[in-house]
This record gives structure tokens, C-alpha cells and sequence, in this order.
């Protein structure tokens, strides 16, 4: 099975790749990047196990975090997917979408953009019935996407690995497909391929 590469309309979601390490690495080197949960930076190590597993998880089609792609420029400002949210095991089996942006690509709407995208796809093409979305309350940026995005609470619980409290969002394939989704101009221009 071919790796879906998904077309916005400012956006390029596609695989990521080896030759992506270097921009990978700056990103992740950002604290505020990973300021939830880890409170710090990632090091190039970690950032080279990461792409190690999501490469992996491709070859295995267990879902994972594309590359988000600025289609204008060809600067990869973060990464987002569908994924299952190991960390959180009283939730599974779930599928989680998410998203991380660099810090200069924050604020231009693309996790809205790119969250729309793979929602639709998650519901669309792999015919899944609830998607959710997990973020800590402190992170209201996060929280606000997924507001926008139609998600609901479904479960305030604490996070076993941080000890901090985080928040189950969820979004059903029926409550995606209604009118009062706020998101239907983003995730209907999204044209799919394969890499």
C-alpha cells in the first residue's frame, strides 16, 4: 500500500524523510516545540530515533506523523498525522491526529489546515468512526485547534509518564460530516496521492 501524500491549499502532508533530518533537527531543537510535554528541547539523537520509528512505521503502515510542507516555499514547518496514542493506555484502541509547528510557522493557521486534512482522510479513506486529539490545558493554542476542528471533551485524565493532566478530545465521523463543522472550506480542497 502506497503512503498517502496529502495536497491543502497552502500545504504539502507527505512522508517524511532521511533528507528531512536537518530541518528536523532545528525544529525539535526548539524548546518551545516541545514545551509540552517534555519542557525542553530535543536533542539530535532523539530527533534521529524519531524519524528512525516514524520511517519504520511506514514501512509497517502502522499510522504516523507526516511532514507539513509550506507549498509556496518548500520549508517544512513541522509535522502532523494520525497516529495511536501509546502513551495514554486507557484510551486504546484510539487513533490520535496531532500536530507540531516550528515556531515561525505558528499562527498562519496551517495546524487547523493540516489537522483538517487528516481528519478527513482518517474518516474518508480509512473509514474510522471517532478520531481524538490530546493536549495538556495549559496549552490553549492546541486546545483552540481543536475546538475549531468540532472536537469535544471526552476524558480529562493524567498523562502516566509527565504527571500532568491532559484532555481526551473527540471528534465522531458523523459530527465531521455535519454543516455546523467549522473547518469544511479547509478539508474539502485536500487532494490525495501516493508516494
Amino acid at each position: 500500500m502506497a503512503i498517502p501524500v496529502l495536497h491543502t491549499r497552502r500545504l504539502v502532508l507527505r512522508p517524511l524523510s532521511l533528507d528531512d533530518r536537518a530541518d528536523l533537527t532545528a525544529l525539535h531543537a526548539q524548546e518551545s516545540f516541545w514545551h509540552f510535554p517534555f519542557r525542553r528541547p530535543w536533542s539530535g539523537a532523539e530527533t534521529d530515533e524519531f524519524l528512525e520509528r516514524t520511517l519504520n512505521a511506514y514501512t509497517s503502515l502502522v499510522p504516523a506523523m507526516r511532514a507539513v510542507v509550506v507549498a509556496s516555499t518548500n520549508e517544512l514547518a513541522g509535522w502532523a498525522g494520525l497516529a495511536e496514542p501509546t502513551f495514554l493506555p486507557e484510551i486504546l484502541p484510539a487513533v490520535e491526529v496531532g500536530w507540531r509547528l516550528g515556531e515561525e510557522h505558528r499562527g498562519r493557521g496551517y495546524a487547523s489546515e493540516a489537522g483538517a486534512a487528516w481528519i478527513d482522510y482518517g474518516f474518508s479513506e480509512l473509514a474510522l468512526d471517532k478520531i481524538v486529539s490530546i493536549y495538556e490545558p495549559q496549552n490553549t493554542a492546541s486546545g483552540a485547534v481543536m475546538k475549531r476542528l468540532g472536537f469535544r471533551l471526552d476524558l480529562a485524565t493524567i498523562h502516566p509518564e509527565q504527571n500532568v493532566e491532559v484532555h481526551v478530545m473527540s471528534l465522531t465521523r458523523a459530527q465531521w460530516t455535519t454543516p455546523a463543522t467549522t473547518v469544511q472550506d479547509h478539508h474539502s480542497k485536500t487532494r490525495h496521492q501516493s508516494a
